[in-house]
């Protein structure tokens, strides 16, 4: 009997625990928190100190109440439109409610309860990404009602195409951690709503600087340490390609930040922090799609385009444009996650010498595999812009879109909460 046991004791664990896999289940544990932890605080600390003081408290909140709105339609819907079987553009309902996710079911060799959640912090991160398009002049019950009817129409469908064995999926789209799903959409929608709400009072005529650079940048170092779980754990294991996706996203976002500083210092003669913190989140958005197929000089030269790219983006929307993304979602987010995903058809390849990547997908050459990428991008951009574009219609029709010019004046704090960031 004392020799059986032993035996046992020394048999791996996943053919104790019905295949679980309790390495993988504790790094995919670890990297939910990570996800959760890059929207709550750290984009709602982003955002707040970019914002000015008068509406801190009302982008803190937005992203507060995205949260939690965003997990019970991911625990209704979301999840099942997302993931469920269904056809090609959508799954079916068969998971409503989780229904059938028991502590016992699997999703590969993590508990599906874990993939679930996991999941759910994208879809968290994602709408709470597009506050940065309409800040300061969005009515709060029409960010509610936006965000809601945008995670079921816009997010959980696209993820479906891409990760859920939709129509994107069977071409072999390569997108690790969200280019399309989060970045693309994301920053579509925000350019979207910054156009149909139209610019802040007083935007035409003077700069709207940042109120609190301090905790621009504590959200920022959240943002960066949160991004190895968005990427590592999107390998859904405890391996190499998680330790590659976590090494290249950081050698992209500091050498995003390092471009945009240098460029910004040549251009205009002094480099600031905001610049610096926001080369560093543009080279994690354009990072993201390609970091689990690339090596470490492919995410270099992706951190440095996505520097050159992104800044210039900034510059072409707000400055020849005039279009109010209040916060560069677009500008970074959505360029970055295009860009991003373009580039990984080359740097995936493992034809490059040194700067080669993991592979292609299985049949596919640069040319064929960017045709692919390409297609996937349109895709989601034309069917993002359409979407966002009619329920903006929508939310208008039932609550309104925006706040009043008085009540912009004074402030969304006072307006929306009764409640003021600072009490001074």
């Amino acid at each position: 009997m004392k020799k059986i046991l032993i035996l046992l004791a020394l048999m791996p664990v996943t053919a104790l625990a019905n295949d679980l896999n309790g390495a993988n289940t504790a790094w995919i544990l670890t990297s939910t928190a990570l996800v959760l932890f890059m929207t709550l605080p750290g984009l709602a600390l982003f955002y707040g100190g970019l914002v000015r003081a008068k509406n801190i408290l009302s982008v803190l909140m937005q992203c507060f109440a995205i949260a939690g709105l965003a997990s019970l339609l991911w625990l209704l819907v979301g999840y099942s439109i997302a993931f469920a079987d269904g056809n090609a553009y959508l799954g079916d309902l068969s998971k409503f409610m989780l229904s059938g996710v028991t502590e016992d079911t699997l999703s590969g060799d993590i508990p599906e309860s874990l993939f679930a959640l996991f999941q759910m912090t994208f879809a968290i991160i994602t709408p709470a990404l597009i506050v940065g398009g309409f800040a300061e002049r969005m009515k709060f019950s029409a960010v509610l009602l936006f965000s809601a009817i945008w995670l079921i129409v816009v997010y959980a469908p696209i993820t479906h195409w891409v990760w859920g064995g939709g129509w994107l999926s069977d071409m072999g789209i390569l997108d690790f951690a969200g280019g399309i799903v989060v970045h693309i959409t994301a920053g579509v929608a925000a350019l979207v709503a910054a156009m149909v709400l139209g610019p802040r009072n007083g935007f035409l005529r003077k700069p709207m600087p940042p109120h609190n650079m301090t905790m621009t940048i504590t959200g920022a170092a959240m943002l960066w340490v949160g991004w190895f779980g968005f990427n590592g754990g999107s390998a859904l294991a405890a391996n190499g390609d998680a330790a590659m996706a976590m090494l290249v996203t950081h050698i992209a976002a500091a050498a995003g930040a390092m471009t945009w500083m240098f460029y910004e210092w040549i251009k205009y003669g002094k480099p600031t922090a905001l610049g610096a913190v926001t080369g560093m989140v543009a080279g994690l958005g354009t990072i993201t799609p390609a970091s689990g197929f690339v090596g470490p000089a492919g995410g270099l030269v992706i951190g440095i385009v996505a520097g050159i790219v992104c800044f210039n983006a900034v510059i072409l929307i707000k400055q020849q444009w005039k279009i109010d993304d209040s916060l560069d979602v677009f500008p970074v987010h959505g360029v970055g996650g295009i860009i991003g995903t373009l580039m990984v058809a080359v740097f995936a390849s493992n034809e490059l010498g040194i700067f080669s990547g993991q592979g292609l997908s299985e049949g596919m050459t640069i040319m064929s595999q960017l045709k692919v990428q390409v297609i996937g991008v349109a895709a989601t951009i034309v069917y993002t812009a359409i979407a966002t574009y009619v329920i903006l219609k929508v939310v208008g029709r039932v609550t309104g879109l925006r706040v009043s010019a008085e009540e912009e004046q004074q402030g969304l704090d006072i307006v929306s909460h009764e409640e003021r960031g600072y009490d001074l």
